[in-house]
């Protein structure tokens, strides 16, 4: 391996974001064995000048190889402790990838395996709607006594016009505290992109369903009346993840049926009617640690990303049972486009002085992301 590094090759100036670029062919059709002793060649060359993260939502093959595995709150909160890394290798899905160049140090470049790895919710704001509503709630004398709270599967660009505006993100596992700073100091609280997690942690800390109103980015005015916005406490974002609004009520009166007594357990992004049904909810971090900390012989139903149920039911069992509430597999696929190959791609890159797929956050964008990160990481 060469002393120092090369200049890096602007590759995400030459194509653009979201755009799945084709892998090298000598990278393509390798085997399983011959591909995992390469990456841990790499790796051990490296040292500790990269740090791979992965989300638990990653296939099996490529989260075996991350040194940090969590959920966007957990691992965004790692990025600060690793200040002797100088590549993070983010084996997630784009928003990821960029809240870590935001939070990252300045010696630090922060690198997704493949640019095509997105995120549907992500993209169901837009900045032009987002600027449009924002003009309309001021046209309607809402905006401010509002507080603007994206969730962190949002474009940099998206967390930057909330960080400006005062507000914050937050995460699946600190959302009710974040909604509880948010109220106490605004009257109302404009949530993005994710409707479901924005009712469904409202309605549990005692917020009623006629207090909350969705804003469509496609109709004028958010489809609302000055009277509906007025009685709001939370505006909801039109959006919604794709992966998790495949579970159903009725899955579950089929799965308490199959299995008597069985543990219903989901992620709160479900819709309204599925959280209401299910025995508890919460974020991935929150879900394993209620799996893992169970009484042995109990039998869980989890409805959230299959590879992460897949590998929680094989640590615990064979003591506990876990099962997919949705037994057809519900599975995120753009994180799946993360490959080994691609990960193998990235990291030989390094050893050549190459870094493909860098992700950079301009820094007009980052000034106001990196502060609404910052309250995002204060709130407890």
């Amino acid at each position: 391996m060469p002393a120092t590094f090369l200049p890096i090759l602007n590759e995400v100036e030459k194509q653009s974001l979201h755009e799945r670029q084709p892998l090298p062919e000598a990278y393509l059709g390798l085997s399983d064995e011959e591909m995992e002793l390469r990456i841990g060649a790499a790796r051990a060359a490296l040292g500790d000048r990269v740090v791979i993260l992965g989300h638990h939502y990653q296939r099996d093959e490529v989260v075996k190889f991350a040194d940090y595995t969590g959920d966007s709150w957990k691992l965004s909160r790692e990025i600060a402790k690793l200040p002797a890394a100088d590549f993070i290798v983010f084996c997630g899905v784009h928003f990821m990838a960029e809240s870590a160049d935001i939070l990252a140090l300045p010696h630090q470049q922060v690198i997704l395996p493949d640019l095509a790895a997105g995120c549907s919710m992500a993209d169901m704001v837009a900045p032009d709607q987002l600027e449009t509503c924002w003009a309309e709630l001021e046209q309607m004398g809402v905006a401010l006594s509002t507080m603007p709270v994206t969730y962190i599967n949002s474009s940099a660009t998206i967390k930057s016009f909330v960080g400006e505006r005062g507000g914050t993100i937050c995460t699946s596992g600190n959302a009710e505290a974040t909604l509880r700073w948010s109220w106490d100091r605004k009257e109302k609280i404009l949530f993005l992109p994710d409707q479901h997690l924005g009712r469904n942690t409202a309605w549990k800390m005692g917020v009623p369903l006629d207090r909350m109103v969705v804003w469509d980015p496609f109709e004028p005015f958010g489809g609302l009346t000055t009277q509906e916005l007025d009685n709001a406490r939370m505006i909801l974002w039109k959006g919604h993840c794709s992966v998790h609004v495949r579970f159903t009520a009725k899955q579950i009166d089929m799965v308490r049926a199959q299995y008597p007594g069985v543990r219903v357990i989901v992620h709160p992004e479900v819709p309204f009617d599925v959280l209401r049904a299910a025995d508890d909810s919460g974020s991935t971090e929150y879900i394993l640690k209620q799996v893992r900390e169970a009484a042995p012989g109990t039998t869980w139903a989890v409805g959230t990303e299959i590879h992460l149920v897949h590998r929680l039911a094989e640590e615990v069992a064979p003591e506990k049972t876990v099962i997919s509430l949705d037994q057809v597999g519900c599975l995120c696929s753009t994180m799946f486009r993360v490959s080994p190959n691609h990960l193998l791609w990235i990291l030989e890159g390094l050893l050549e002085g190459r870094v493909h797929n860098r992700v950079t956050v301009p820094d007009e964008q980052k000034k106001w992301a990196r502060i609404a990160l910052d309250r995002m990481l204060s709130i407890s």
